[in-house]
């Protein structure tokens, strides 16, 4: 990747994750657009799931850390899995169903993960019955969950793009 392109790219996850400490209605972040962006944008794969875990743990170091961190970290990875898929398909469609499938995988992980883990932290009954409970309550947050992905999947892929085409230096492919 050149130089160029590799810093903007950085720069934008970074100023991304910083808007996790404005005000915002909850679970209306980037995070999962960041994931899903840093997967399809960066040549490099290690890059691509560096440089978005090391900007969401920079932001949860002054949001807070909590217990299921590792989960919704692994739940980041795998979506950053699903902006690999997006490489040489970047299209409205392409980019809209891997963040509707991103918001998706993160709304079955997380109340998976806080509902599995109330053998420590009993939050819901570890039946079936409990499970859905967790599933259900957790609906609301899924459509700011899903908006916010739409959201910030637009400003940054959009932003992408525009910039490309503004300055060519910061295109793929394109000379260091």
């Amino acid at each position: 990747m050149n130089r160029p392109r590799f810093l903007f790219l950085t720069g934008l996850v970074l100023l991304a994750a910083l808007s996790r400490l404005i005000p915002h209605p909850p679970n209306f972040a980037p995070i999962a657009a960041l994931a899903l962006f840093s997967g399809a944008e960066f040549a490099n794969r290690r890059e691509a799931f560096f440089v978005p875990l090391a900007a969401i743990f920079l932001s949860d170091l002054i949001l807070g850390l909590h217990f299921l961190i590792p989960l919704i970290y692994g739940t980041f990875a795998l979506i950053v899995g699903l902006g690999f898929y997006l490489r040489g398909r970047k299209s409205f469609w392409t980019i809209t169903g891997m963040s509707v499938a991103g918001a998706v995988l993160f709304f079955v992980v997380s109340n998976l993960g806080v509902w599995g883990l109330g053998i420590f932290f009993p939050i819901y009954p570890m039946t079936l019955a409990g499970l859905l409970e967790c599933y259900v309550a957790a609906i609301p947050f899924f459509w700011n969950t899903l908006l916010s992905d739409l959201f910030y999947a637009a400003v940054l892929f959009g932003g992408v793009a525009l910039a490309e085409k503004r300055w060519p230096v910061l295109a793929e492919g394109a000379p260091a």
